[in-house]
């Protein structure tokens, strides 16, 4: 065995090695949570219980919906990430269609435009959105929750990408053949881009599904709130529900896990389309 491939293969152990410590500082909090969700809280919080505490209930689990009505919030933050995604996913397919194979007077103005909104820090936002929502008498309701976050300049910019790399030969052939803008953006544009749509699902379900301080504050009605914001509630005047925090937590982070499982292959082949580009 040679130098160089000794070194390599040095190089390689010394590589996984610190993946497996990385994945294990990762993994290990949230498999400290799922253990300690079966836990009593008088287990959680001894000091001299050890790394893990000892499972021995599920009521946990049996009073976030007696004392917290989880499912309603859980239904509600299912749906207005849902409803985000998908029109997310398609203004931002449309519109990368559109700066990517449109030609017009201003385009690339309009797309520095788009690249921008991602510089400005979405805090800075927070006050003129509000005061709209207040004007248009849009507090607590789903609408202040949706409409706002329709565009993603993020979403554009990786569409945009994308599509910039189906040719152009294959799109001037749809046309000759009769096809609209619109049949050509439906039928060819977003089949040939579906790893790219799960690439933009995932990160968009992510971020609107952990949402916190825009719906904290848009919604004041119990019955609409998001699970995000609901999870405070185990943060009582004298103390902490631990298990149920747990418990609820370790439910909520079941949709992303199965969006990821889905959607992994496409997810990394449109990340890896996306930054080739």
């Amino acid at each position: 065995m040679n130098k160089k491939t000794a070194g390599s293969r040095i190089g390689s152990i010394v590589l996984t090695v610190f993946l497996f410590v990385v994945a294990a500082i990762t993994i290990v909090p949230f498999l400290w949570m799922f253990i300690s969700s079966f836990a009593p809280n008088s287990e959680i919080v001894k000091i001299n219980g050890g790394l893990f505490p000892a499972p021995t209930t599920l009521d946990n689990y049996v009073s976030i919906q007696e004392n917290f009505n989880f499912f309603r919030l859980f239904a509600n933050s299912l749906f207005v990430a849902s409803v985000k995604t998908i029109i997310i996913i398609y203004t931002s397919a449309l519109m990368g269609f559109v700066f990517s194979k449109m030609r017009f007077f201003g385009r690339d103005f309009l797309f520095g435009i788009v690249m921008s909104t991602m510089m400005i820090p979405w805090a800075v936002t927070i006050i003129p959105q509000y005061e709209m929502m207040v004007q248009f008498g849009w507090l607590d309701s789903y609408k202040a929750l949706i409409i706002p976050g329709m565009i993603s300049g993020f979403g554009i910019f990786l569409f945009r990408q994308s599509i910039s790399g189906i040719s152009d030969e294959l799109i001037e052939a749809a046309r000759l053949d009769g096809a609209s803008d619109t049949r050509i953006f439906h039928s060819l544009i977003l089949p040939l881009s579906h790893n790219t749509i799960a690439a933009l699902a995932i990160f968009t379900f992510l971020w609107n599904w952990e949402d916190y301080l825009w719906p904290f504050l848009m919604i004041t009605d119990e019955s609409k709130q998001l699970l995000a914001v609901g999870l405070k509630a185990f943060n009582g005047q004298y103390g902490t529900d631990y298990g149920g925090l747990f418990a609820a937590t370790s439910l909520a982070i079941v949709p992303v896990i199965i969006v990821y499982v889905i959607f992994q292959k496409q997810f990394i082949a449109g990340i890896a389309t996306g930054s080739s580009k």
